[in-house]
């Protein structure tokens, strides 16, 4: 059943360093997930944000506004508006704002259950 979901009835998930909103956490039976990624210009002198990666799914993100750096076990991807990056499960990762508006991702895993991991905890987002 066709559902339509606005904006602001996306669930924020709280993520450190970035307003990352859920737009299905809401359909039952929804397969997949789909979020809106915001990350704000960096604050001179602020400590980046590590990386992470999710074991148990790829992750597709894509470039809605702004300019961005994508860190990828090791290798770096200049990002813009209009790219899409591949992250296979696994890759260690973390997109950062390189410009002085916001930059704003979207980002598509194929599952409704995605594992967050960081060097220092895991959690099921």
């Amino acid at each position: 059943m066709a559902t339509r979901i606005a904006l602001d009835d996306a669930v924020d998930l709280g993520l450190p360093g970035r307003r990352s909103r859920d737009i299905l956490a809401s359909v039952d039976d929804a397969q997949s997930t789909f979020r809106i990624v915001e990350i704000a210009v960096p604050e001179p002198g602020a400590d980046p944000r590590p990386p992470h990666w999710h074991p148990d799914s790829e992750e597709c993100i894509y470039v809605l506004s702004g300019l961005g750096s994508t860190w990828v076990d090791g290798q770096e991807f200049a990002m813009r508006s209009g790219d899409t990056l591949y992250i296979a499960p696994g890759e260690r990762h973390v997109t950062r704002n390189c410009s002085d508006i916001p930059l704003t991702l979207l980002c598509f895993f194929p599952s409704s259950q995605i594992t967050l991991l960081t060097e220092s905890h895991a959690d099921v987002r």
